[in-house]
């Protein structure tokens, strides 16, 4: 079904974290795992069957929604609060209604006061058979590391939140290098890095990218003094990832690298 990401549900564990930049985000994939979840047809979500038409309609009873309660005047609450948890706890070991599996789908779950956290972890730990819990969280700090511990990381964008921030640290860490001017302290760290598989050192040098576009528009501050070497750097990177994806080799694009990110263009001779 066009436009709906495939989910695999039988790779994945019964208690997931799902990380988007906006609470939307999280929710819509959300969402798109639990129609998986109660999918009776083949490819799921297939978006044929019963269950996934009830689930993308938003009316299938076997898909639970928990979100932040509203207050008197209508104004939602601050947080998800500890009733709330274990009431949804309570009813996990209810059996479905129709499908096989029951999903609940927690809004916000960062959200979760620390009573609430603490009564969850049981829960995620060891969920009823024929239970999912689905946390969409947009700051993943906010929650217990006990709680975070208990869960699979996802991403809208489908890279794990641990793989991001390592690749991030590894590019600051290749600028910061490459700031210094330090040509044999930069081979020693192309040498050390240079055993990672190709999809790592890609968003590596996509976050080396991004971190440049943000000193080239002044968002950030600059580690190096000269623009044109700012931009020659972007156009390293970008040559590198191009190179990545025609199946050149990570030893070489880090080799690469080594030469090329402290070599100053050529000048005419006046």
């Amino acid at each position: 079904m066009s436009g709906r990401e495939k989910t695999d549900v039988s790779r994945l564990p019964q208690s997931c974290m799902i990380v988007g930049a906006a609470p939307e985000e999280a929710l819509h994939r959300a969402g798109e795992i639990a129609a998986a979840a109660v999918c009776r047809g083949a490819d799921p979500p297939c978006g044929q069957c019963r269950d996934c038409r009830k689930a993308f309609a938003g009316v299938h009873p076997d898909i639970i929604h928990v979100s932040r309660l509203t207050d008197n005047s209508g104004k939602q609450k601050r947080e998800l609060s500890v009733e709330q948890i274990r009431s949804m706890a309570a009813d996990a070991v209810v059996l479905p209604n129709e499908a096989q599996r029951k999903v609940y789908i927690i809004h916000e779950a960062d959200m979760m006061n620390l009573s609430a956290q603490n009564a969850a972890l049981k829960l995620l730990e060891e969920p009823p058979a024929g239970a999912m819990l689905l946390l969409c969280v947009t700051n993943p700090d906010k929650l217990l590391p006990t709680v975070r511990s208990r869960c699979a990381e996802l991403s809208v964008n489908g890279k794990s939140p641990a793989a991001e921030e390592a690749a991030m640290k590894l590019a600051k860490e290749y600028l910061k290098l490459v700031s210094k001017g330090d040509a044999a302290a930069l081979c020693r760290w192309c040498g050390q890095n240079d055993g990672m598989d190709s999809a790592a050192a890609e968003a590596m040098l996509d976050c080396a990218q991004s971190l440049l576009a943000d000193m080239l528009c002044l968002r950030r501050e600059s580690v190096l003094p000269d623009r044109s070497q700012l931009l020659r750097l972007v156009e390293l990177c970008q040559r590198c990832c191009t190179w990545l994806r025609g199946s050149v080799g990570v030893k070489h694009i880090f080799g690469l690298l080594a030469v090329d990110s402290l070599s100053q263009p050529e000048t005419e001779e006046k």
